[in-house]
């Protein structure tokens, strides 16, 4: 699926492990049974087990079974995985029975005898020593009890290896090989005795799912009690197959999820970097210049795609250019409109070019305007933090909007519609909707925010230390005070020497800490689509609870039940 390459590692040591075949038995109880005998057989031998269970249930059935034989074990597993670090280092001593579940012990080395250090420093703070509280005592008998414990771990090791090694017992096929090989090799490494078995029963999941009937029929046909297990070549190669049909479902879900992930990876990297573009100040002057191009271009062409220009309702061409930005033309002089109702032959690209004019010089006073407020450079502030905050909030809405998507679109199969197809289709034209709302929605704020000069922040007095709090507090309370700008003379030198530095302004929308809340479409009662609102101290409560699909679920809950009140017919 990724295209990479895989390099095998060959061991350090030939493997000297012993992979039994797996034992198959009727039912799980009779499974059980049988594991527990082997367990308490090889624990009177000395020769450390680890078990490998699918759930925390099974692991607590078997440790209920040992403690009925008395059998002294560890259990490894969600509940206890405080002590995972202390039963990992002694799960290689002689005579050690330790139960752990596919979460906990893969990816650990148990070390034949125990891990020396791990066992000293238990023994260490069982005397009351400490790292942390008591470092000096601690590192003073750290070396004699290292010593100590290294002779005993030693001499307990040649034990286990005349023992057989390592002897790991799965008590279930899992859907992968690789999480079975993941077991087994816990045991045999660096060249260290092993072994390894599997006891399954037809009343596992794989086997249910895959061949099972088979199976029972060719044990019912043999009339074998339940603790007369079968090992067979046959059976071998059944759950072989099972494991290979499982990993091949598998493997198309990922190979299908990709597919999907790959439309919003395409649409991610366009938007990051736009993002830094903006971030990184590059050309912000062009980029809007171009914004202002498309939105008015797209306006014009709406209004006018179709008929003569008598046909063009114009005057709701200019309502909607007026909530963009003022415009200096008046469509009615531009047609040569009359009281006899005569009108110039206009066409739509002269009204396309005067519109674009015209906003362009808007835009240069507007410019003018901002800079005159706030200080040279200050329109290129503004520009970028507008952007910025138009693209978060209508990135995170078209991620609300793609998710809503997804969640539906398998069932275009039922109207014989590739699904994957309709979502880039759907996607692309959802990404195209996004970005020209985005340059709207930039192209009115630039025009319509309300700007003025932060006023500077004065200096505290000697010996009156002025907190956060107290800060924060004062600057609620009482109105920001006007900047005092200094004198022409002193002005102009400073912008000779180049020292002045655009004034910090303040937006209304921007700066009010307040931002705009989300606007999505999201699944009503009904089952149609409804959009959904959520406002911006809402949205930031909720931007840590978990992921999108969660917090959609949560908003879904919270609605749920809210019906308007009913009206009483008239009869």
């Amino acid at each position: 699926i990724y295209n990479l390459g895989v390099i095998p590692i060959p061991t350090n040591r030939p493997m000297v492990r012993v992979d039994n075949g797996d034992l198959i038995y009727k039912t799980e109880e009779a499974k059980f049974d049988a594991v527990v005998d082997d367990v308490v057989e090889r624990h009177q031998n000395g020769q450390p087990v680890l078990i490998g269970t699918t759930s925390v249930e099974r692991s607590e059935y078997l440790s209920k079974q040992f403690t009925k034989r008395g059998v002294a074990h560890n259990v490894l597993n969600a509940k206890f995985h405080e002590q995972e670090a202390q039963i990992i280092a002694e799960a290689g001593r002689s005579g050690a029975v330790t139960v752990a579940t596919n979460m906990a012990g893969r990816g650990t080395d148990v070390v034949l005898g125990g891990n020396p250090d791990i066992i000293a420093d238990i023994a260490l703070r069982k005397q009351g020593l400490d790292p942390v509280h008591t470092p000096e005592e601690y590192e003073a008998a750290w070396d004699d009890v290292l010593d100590q414990v290294k002779a005993e771990v030693k001499a307990d090791a040649d034990k286990v290896r005349e023992a057989g090694g390592l002897y790991v017992l799965g008590t279930e096929r899992h859907e992968s090989r690789r999480i079975d090989n993941q077991l087994r090799g816990r045991s045999g490494r660096q060249g260290d005795p092993g072994e390894s078995r599997f006891y399954l029963s037809l009343g596992d999941e794989l086997m249910r799912r895959f061949n099972g009937a088979a199976l029972e029929s060719i044990m019912t046909r043999l009339n074998l009690p339940d603790d007369v297990p079968i090992e067979a070549k046959m059976v071998s190669k059944a759950i072989k197959s099972a494991q290979t049909q499982v990993e091949q479902q598998n493997f198309e879900i990922r190979k299908n999820v990709l597919k999907y992930d790959e439309v919003m990876n395409q649409q991610r990297t366009v938007i990051y970097n736009e993002r830094r573009q903006i971030l990184e100040g590059k050309d912000m002057e062009g980029q809007v210049e171009k914004m202002i191009t498309d939105v008015v271009t797209a306006y014009v062409d709406g209004a006018t795609a179709e008929g003569y220009v008598e046909d063009w309702d114009l005057e709701q061409l200019w309502t909607a250019l007026r909530t963009l930005y003022p415009v200096g033309v008046d469509y009615k002089e531009l047609v040569g409109d009359s009281d006899d109702g005569e009108t110039n032959d206009v066409t739509a690209d002269e009204l396309r070019e005067t519109l674009l004019k015209d906003a362009h010089e808007a835009y240069a006073r507007r410019e003018a305007e901002i800079d005159g407020v706030a200080g040279e450079g200050s329109m290129r502030e503004l520009e970028r933090r507008v952007l910025l905050s138009v693209l978060d909030r209508k990135w995170r809405e078209h991620l609300y909007e793609m998710d809503y998507l997804k969640e539906g679109i398998g069932l275009r199969a039922m109207a014989q519609r590739d699904p994957l197809v309709e979502y880039q289709r759907e996607g692309f034209d959802m990404f195209g909707g996004m970005l020209e709302g985005l340059k709207e929605e930039s192209v009115g704020f630039l025009f319509n925010l309300q700007v003025e000069a932060a006023a500077p922040q004065a200096a505290p007095a000697a010996g009156v230390s002025v907190t956060a709090a107290s800060a924060a507090a004062t600057a609620s309370a009482a109105p920001a005070p006007a900047a005092p700008r200094p004198l022409p003379t002193q002005e102009a030198a400073q912008q000779a020497q180049g020292t002045v530095a655009p004034s910090a302004l303040r937006a209304k929308g921007l700066d009010d800490g307040e931002p705009r809340g989300l606007t999505y479409s999201g699944p009503a009662e009904n089952g149609n689509a409804q959009l959904s609102r959520r406002g911006a101290a809402e949205s930031d409560d909720a931007a840590d609870a978990g992921t999108r699909r969660q917090r959609r679920e949560a908003a879904r809950s919270q609605t749920k039940g809210k019906k308007a009140p009913r009206t009483k017919r008239k009869r």
